[in-house]
């Protein structure tokens, strides 16, 4: 027993210094690299050792996909990128028919250099795929197995960055939004940091220019599959009763999570707790559930009601987006009240009443937060004149 003991510890303590390997040699140079783009690093990082995808939200020109061919070049892999368009079609992403093996009757793909050899996938503009390529994708985003014809194919790939400027409208794309458990913003930065985001893009052009090789290799794939290994040996047992509550307070608030998300957001859980050296996650690795949305509006709902869990928790060694709770968007808060109001028009039912004061108690924790005096004052009243009317409304059974 003893000599098992020992050795089942120094597993975990090769373990814990590829995840240390990970944060100092991989996300911290990618951290001062990219200036205000620390979330959406830490989420490409925690992706990657929980094998999930991730989705990132934003506009054109804001690092989406150099992100993502930055992470490639650490790692020793193979990585894909592809820009897809309405016209894109399959053998673009996975390789074309083998001409010799089709003359001899065999239907097989030609894989050498596309997505199925890679480790690493990004798809820019991924709302743009067509039918033609939507099925072989679902398959390869959620059971990572490529399917053409007769051919099943296992892939080798651990994580694939989807990128878009907007969310999907068509029920088939939320098919293919559904398969990337988390989800990011990538915003222009602000204005305090638009001269650090200069000077930091300004000397990466001159190392490049002077002929510097740009970052290599600083961990290896199989190193990352070993985290991945070891996932499932991470002891869940003392955030069992707040996840479940978490779950169900979300779908309360109307936000919309399966039983089939909820049991994969396991893995970001304990991928969390990984990176902070921890062999059994805490309440703080919850920060994870702030990356769940649908809908743009739902960022700050799902941020007031997970930072009230996460703040409650106050543990030690938590993970670094645990310990910074973003800074409410107030525009994005006037967006999501004025939605409340909507709902609350009319005749609603009581269960819209009731999903309405959840999210007004959720977005209300949320306005202490806000800098600007007069905007913070403006939105407490709208919240005060929301619960007024939610009070005041005598909902209709349904």
């Amino acid at each position: 027993m003893l000599k098992q003991t020992e050795s089942l510890g120094a597993t975990y303590a090769g373990i814990a210094a590829v995840g240390r390997k990970l944060l100092d040699e991989v996300l911290a140079p990618m951290r001062r690299t990219f200036v205000g783009k620390d979330e959406v690093v830490d989420l490409l990082g925690l992706s990657l050792v929980a094998g999930e995808n991730l989705f990132i939200l934003g506009p054109p020109g804001t690092a989406k996909s150099a992100l993502e061919q930055d992470l490639g070049r650490r790692l020793h892999g193979r990585t894909f990128e592809y820009l897809l368009t309405r016209f894109t079609e399959p053998n673009e992403l996975f390789g074309p028919f083998d001409i010799r093996k089709l003359k001899e009757g065999t239907l097989e793909t030609n894989t050498e250099g596309m997505l199925p050899e890679a480790s690493i996938a990004f798809l820019d503009e991924l709302l743009n795929a067509n039918s033609a390529i939507l099925n072989s994708l679902l398959s390869v985003l959620n059971e990572r197995v490529f399917r053409r014809g007769r051919e099943a194919v296992k892939l080798p790939l651990l994580m694939t960055v989807g990128a878009s400027n907007q969310l999907p409208e068509d029920e088939a794309l939320r098919a293919l939004f559904d398969r990337f458990l988390l989800r990011v913003r990538s915003d222009n930065v602000a204005g305090e940091q638009l001269g650090a985001v200069l000077t930091q893009g300004w000397e990466r052009e001159a190392k490049l220019a002077g002929g510097a090789a740009e970052a290599e290799g600083a961990l290896s794939v199989e190193e990352v599959r070993g985290l991945n290994r070891h996932l499932p040996k991470v002891d869940l047992s003392a955030v069992r009763d707040d996840f479940i509550q978490m779950v169900v307070r979300l779908r309360k608030a109307g936000l919309p999570l399966s039983d089939r998300r909820a049991v994969k957001l396991q893995r970001p859980v304990a991928a969390s707790a990984l990176l902070c050296g921890r062999a059994a996650a805490q309440t703080s690795d919850l920060w994870i559930f702030r990356h769940v949305w649908d809908l743009d509006e739902h960022r700050e709902l799902l941020r007031g009601i997970v930072d009230e869990v996460v703040g409650e928790s106050a543990q030690g060694g938590a993970h670094p987006q645990a310990e910074r709770p973003a800074a409410p968007d107030p525009e994005s808060l006037r967006r999501d009240l004025d939605a409340i109001g909507s709902s609350l028009a009319g005749e609603p039912g009581l269960a819209a009443v009731a999903v309405a004061r959840d999210k007004l108690a959720a977005l209300g924790d949320r306005l202490q937060w806000i800098e600007n005096a007069t905007a913070r004052e403006f939105l407490s009243n709208r919240v005060g004149e929301l619960w007024e009317l939610a009070n005041q409304t005598s909902p209709s059974p349904q």
